[in-house]
């Protein structure tokens, strides 16, 4: 039977990111006080009730909060698997009705069939779920229909006993005649409820109670009528088994149930390769996964998405998958093994969240581990003596990628903290004065960092290198924060670096690991709007800057509803420009006749030119409204991108274990995923790199 898969929204990620938010589980060091004022915190009961000993110990320990993050890795792994597995058993049970059919097929003939769907399965990800998801919900009622009438007619024809077997007496009298063989049953019972169980990961998507009435009054009587049938048949025809799906369907209906078959195998591979796309984004906006291209599908539909690097990759597998076994029966047993297993580390996590988020009682916690681990225990357990019959695939795929996202996030880590231990002094800066010891030029120069607090080491690499810096300096920190979804409201928070006259400020720029970073052309726009109204809600706060040296870290948060509708600065749309505005205001040739070789080579993106001027009719003070007009004259002067090219080594008292996982591990995955500048929407124009090697 084929089992429809709906959409993963990254279960275990979204638990994770859950206990991160009500304990400081995370093993990077960028909370900010600041975050836990986002709304989408505002979960479930209030965080500042006592704290419990379990909750001070863990946060204390690293060893338990690095299990915790092997652990959602883990599961996370074995979703990327389930994504590869269902696709192949899908389609490969979905072929043999041919051969009962009479169209007598040979094995190559089927296996080539299902390659052949495959392929074009993968190769029409590219156009996006939207252009053919209309058709997903008919063809999936229509297949939940099928299976209930066919189920229906089999009981009724067969033999209407088998009813009966609801009676729980049933299923204890079948573990008592069989023992341990019944046991190992389960491993194969389990794939009748694999499918089902992955809606109650969809809760990104739709709404709970939405899914309770699907589940309860649609998924669950189908398929209970649908199995009770191939019960009935089978007891009246035990030499159909190894097909019994498809001989139990009474021949008048035999074809138009086995296109409605086909079609949902093909929804539920398109769900489950969507969901491994949706799990890798999330993954990868927490810091857990290389950086890879993200492709935007639809303009109207938020959150659609596709990587191609992935989707390649999950055909390769696939394809691998099914001409290496060319059997249903061993990747349903590895398909199977990957279920129990997320679904055990899924009641794993739920039971810390009842504990650490709910602030119920442990008890409580642990019954409920105890309860639902030794059902779902008793399935993996015997999920597990599959393993040399098929069940090491998903495992083997499983470590794969758990490695390559937990060395990523090692190496991630490690960079984190060298930068967080080498950060430049503030009174050094203070010292060099408000020229910084060099020549300030007309412009805003974005250094982009990840620190949320301090000034990186980059940056005075750069003083110390560079003759001339910018009139106005902006620290920019793209940062992912353990929410699905940041308000645009919420999105900027700006504080300042140094005393006014150094006109340096640091924005951190947040999104959720559900949010979609956009290129819609006016970050820079939002930021200049962002900074003025800091410098406005500033003044009205002058306790905010009143201690000298206090500056890093105190932040505001500027709403951009309140912007649009403020008189802070005046913004006046101009004619739409297709050159940067930074070599607009150059004078040079040399940049000038660069662009237009740049312009040749990559065609310019026609955006809106927005051009800012202060309220004629506001009064305001002097060294506010000089401030804003340094702003936006360095606006018009143009932006320039200032990043660091970090190269990440080992030092050389380091293990052995430790070099290779950051000189060969690390470095590899750097190597051959996408540049930070891409991954920013950086313009390469207006793009600065400098190099810099650190030993950690």
């Amino acid at each position: 039977m084929i089992m429809v898969k709906e959409f993963l929204s990254g279960g275990t990620f979204a638990l994770y990111s859950l206990l991160c938010r009500h304990a400081n589980f995370s093993l990077l060091p960028n909370q900010q006080a600041s975050d836990e004022e986002l709304s989408a915190y505002r979960y479930g009961p209030s965080t500042h009730s006592n704290v419990s000993l379990l909750k001070r110990f863990l946060e204390k320990q690293k060893r338990p909060r690095t299990g915790l993050l092997i652990v959602v890795l883990f599961g996370s792994s074995m979703v990327i698997g389930d994504g590869v597995l269902t696709s192949a058993i899908a389609v490969m049970s979905s072929l043999p009705g041919l051969q009962y059919s009479g169209k007598k097929l040979t094995k190559g003939a089927l296996l080539l069939l299902a390659c052949v769907i495959l392929i074009s399965l993968f190769a029409l990800q590219h156009i996006g779920t939207h252009k053919v998801a209309f058709m997903f919900a008919p063809i999936v009622m229509l297949w939940l229909i099928s299976i209930f009438c066919v189920g229906l007619y089999n009981i009724i024809h067969w033999n209407p006993k088998v009813v009966s077997a609801i009676y729980p007496y049933y299923i204890i009298k079948f573990f008592r005649e069989t023992g341990r063989d019944g046991w190992i049953s389960l491993g194969g019972i389990l794939l009748s409820i694999t499918g089902t169980e992955a809606m109650y990961a969809d809760l990104g998507h739709f709404t709970a109670v939405s899914i309770r009435l699907a589940f309860v009054f649609a998924i669950y009587p189908c398929l209970v009528v649908q199995y009770m049938g191939q019960a009935a048949f089978l007891s009246r025809n035990l030499h159909s088994i190894p097909n019994s799906f498809f001989e139990s369907i009474p021949d008048p209906v035999f074809w138009p149930i086995f296109v409605v078959a086909t079609l949902s195998a093909v929804v539920g591979s398109q769900a489950t390769i969507t969901a491994t796309f949706s799990v890798i984004k999330q993954c990868h906006a927490l810091g857990c996964f290389p950086r890879v291209k993200i492709v935007h599908t639809s303009k109207h539909i938020y959150g659609q998405i596709y990587i191609p690097e992935i989707n390649w990759m999950l055909m390769i597998l696939t394809l691998s998958i099914t001409i290496g076994f060319q059997d249903t029966t061993l990747i349903g047993n590895a398909y199977g093994l990957a279920t129990a297993t997320l679904m055990f580390i899924t009641t794993f996590l739920v039971a810390l969240v009842i504990t650490f988020v709910w602030q119920k009682s442990i008890w409580i916690s642990g019954m409920f581990l105890l309860f639902f681990g030794i059902i779902e225990g008793a399935y993996l357990s015997a999920a597990l003596m599959k393993v040399p019959q098929g069940g090491w695939v998903p495992l083997v795929l499983s470590f794969i990628f758990m490695m390559i996202m937990y060395i990523w996030h090692y190496g991630m880590r490690l960079k984190y903290n060298f930068d967080m231990h080498n950060k430049v002094p503030l009174q050094w800066l203070l010292g060099l004065g408000p020229s910084l010891g060099i020549v300030r030029v007309p412009g805003i120069g974005l250094i982009y960092t990840e620190l949320a607090t301090g000034i990186p080491a980059i940056f005075s690499h750069f003083v110390t290198n560079l003759p001339a810096f910018h009139k106005v300096l902006v620290f920019i920190c793209v940062k992912s924060v353990p929410v699905p979804y940041v308000s645009s409201d919420e999105r900027f928070v700006v504080g300042r670096v140094c005393p006014r006259p150094y006109r340096m400020y640091r924005c951190i720029v947040r999104y959720g690991y559900k949010d979609i970073q956009r290129d819609d052309g006016d970050f820079e726009n939002q930021l200049i709007q962002s900074l003025a109204e800091f410098i406005h809600m500033e003044a009205g706060e002058p306790e905010f800057c009143s201690s000298e040296g206090s500056f890093d870290g105190r932040m505001m948060v500027t709403r951009l509803s309140s912007i649009q509708s403020g008189s802070t600065i005046i913004a006046t749309e101009i004619e739409d420009c297709s050159e940067s505005s930074s070599v607009q205001s150059s004078k040079s040739s040399a940049l000038l006749s660069l662009r237009s070789v740049y312009d040749d080579e990559n065609p310019p993106v026609r955006k809106q030119h927005i051009r800012f001027h202060l309220p004629a009719n506001r009064i305001m003070d002097s060294a506010i409204q000089e401030e804003l007009m340094d702003l936006i004259v360095a606006k018009e002067a143009g932006f320039a991108y200032i990043m660091g090219h970090s190269y990440v080594k080992a030092r050389r008292s380091s293990s052995c274990f430790k070099k290779f996982v950051i000189d060969v591990g690390y470095t590899f995955l750097r190597k051959n995923c996408r540049g930070p500048s891409v991954d920013l929407n950086i313009p390469h124009i207006n793009l600065i790199e400098v190099g810099m090697i650190y030993y950690v």
